[in-house]
C-alpha cells in the first residue's frame, strides 16, 4: 500500500493538495497521533484486505469504511467507492461500510475513510493490485481532490 501512497504523491502535488504521510515503521497509534497533530481536512487510510482462515483466498472486493456519525467521512467514503467502482474489475463488489471499531476512523480528528483496496490473499485481487498501482493511486487522488473541491490535475 506504500507503493500506492508513493504513486499518489505526484497527483496530489499537481492538484495543489498538501499532505502528510505516515511511515511504514509507525504503529497505528503513532499514525493516528500524527494525523491529529496537524490541521487536516481529510484522513485517508489505505489497506489491503485478507480473508479469515476459513475463507482464505476466496474473497474478492473493495471495502470503504467510515465512521457512522461523520457526514464528511461518509461523503469521502462514498466518493472513493463510486470512483473505485469505475476501476475495480468487479464494480458490484465495491461497497461502503459504516463502523465504530476502526481506530483510524474513530480516533482521528479529520473526517476519515479507510479503503481496503482488494484482497491480497486472493491471487486475482493480488495480481490486480500489483498491475494497477498507478491507476489506483490516480483514482484515490481524484477522490481526494473531488472531496476537497479542488480540480484534479495529472502530473
Amino acid at each position: 500500500m506504500n507503493l500506492i501512497a508513493d504513486a499518489m504523491e505526484p497527483y496530489l502535488t499537481a492538484s495543489g493538495i498538501s499532505f502528510t504521510r505516515n511511515s511504514p515503521d509507525m504503529s497505528l497509534r503513532q499514525a493516528i497521533a500524527q494525523s491529529n497533530a496537524g490541521s487536516y481536512d481529510l484522513h485517508l487510510a489505505i489497506h489491503s484486505n485478507a480473508s479469515g482462515e476459513q475463507s482464505a483466498g476466496r474473497n474478492r472486493g473493495v471495502e470503504v469504511y467510515y465512521y457512522p456519525t461523520s457526514a464528511r467521512g461518509q461523503d469521502f467514503a462514498e466518493t472513493l467507492a463510486t470512483n473505485f467502482s469505475d476501476l475495480y474489475p468487479l464494480p458490484d463488489k465495491v461497497k461502503t461500510i459504516p463502523t465504530t471499531t476502526l481506530g483510524e476512523l474513530r480516533l482521528t480528528r479529520a473526517p476519515a475513510a479507510l479503503i481496503e483496496v482488494a484482497y491480497h490473499d486472493n491471487i486475482d485481487d493480488a495480481r490486480w493490485i500489483r498491475e494497477n498501482i498507478n491507476a489506483i493511486a490516480e483514482n484515490l487522488s481524484k477522490s481526494v481532490a473531488e472531496t476537497l473541491g479542488v480540480e484534479f490535475q495529472r502530473p
